[in-house]
């Protein structure tokens, strides 16, 4: 993660039934996140993200990252399709700070 608003890498295959873990480093100069889900629960979350910027929240499919720590998810892929990831902090989803997770039959 850096300031310039995008995920690298911001494409990742795995294969079904395969449990990843995403260890995030934030090396730029303000916070950001990582937060799994489905393009709609991602348009639903920035949408309150920007209605309530400061609200505290913490789900295991997200990692909120200060600027220059690291955070980190471990995910069970157990369904194939493509899925979401994204910086949903005000202004981060719309720069662009977005990727897909594609998962494969095993």
């Amino acid at each position: 993660m850096t300031d310039n608003m995008h995920f690298t890498p911001d494409l990742v295959e795995v294969k079904q039934g395969e449990t990843i873990k995403f260890v995030h480093v934030n090396n730029g100069k303000v916070m950001h996140e990582f937060v799994l889900g489905t393009k709609k629960e991602l348009d639903e979350h920035s949408a309150l993200m920007k209605k309530f910027p400061g609200m505290e929240h913490d789900e295991p499919y997200m990692a909120h990252v200060a600027a220059g720590k690291k955070g980190e998810i471990i995910w069970n892929f157990n369904k194939v399709g493509e899925y979401d990831f994204a910086c949903l902090l005000p202004g981060h989803y719309e720069a662009g700070m977005v990727g897909k997770i594609k998962v494969v039959a095993k």
